[in-house]
């Protein structure tokens, strides 16, 4: 974690999420970029059950920013975020004539680093939006 002032760097990860790491980047890609108060309400009409995933994990990196630099949830981007492969969970499907088949249910890790927000980000991003 970056300790300056100046802008800090804040980052929160989760990790083992039981979702491909093809289907969250999808998800991930529309709120990259974006400002803090943007991304809980794009993630909030979306489809996809990753969501909730990324959701929680925006949120514990405002309150990281809230509790370790003091800044407020309004005053951040995302700067970062990746969605890296996991582990695979194995597991075993009975097939015929005695035999076995491998299932492998991936997992993948979230990352997300946010930065204070020095204005005019916000100002693009709602440009894009049409206001």
């Amino acid at each position: 974690m970056d300790t300056t002032t100046s802008n800090p760097r804040i980052e929160a990860s989760a990790k083992y999420i039981r979702m491909s790491p093809h289907k969250a980047r999808r998800v991930v890609d529309q709120i990259r970029g974006r400002a803090y108060e943007q991304a809980p309400m794009i993630l909030e009409f979306m489809p996809y059950r990753v969501c909730d995933s990324i959701s929680q994990l925006l949120s514990s990196a405002a309150a990281n920013a809230n509790h370790n630099f003091g800044l407020s949830k309004t005053d951040l981007f995302i700067d970062a975020i990746q969605v890296d492969g996991g582990s695979f969970l194995k597991r075993i499907r009975s097939g015929a004539r005695g035999r076995t088949y491998p299932i492998h249910k991936p997992t993948c890790h979230i990352t997300i680093v946010m930065r204070m927000d020095s204005g005019w980000r916000n100002k693009i991003s709602l440009r894009r939006f049409g206001k």
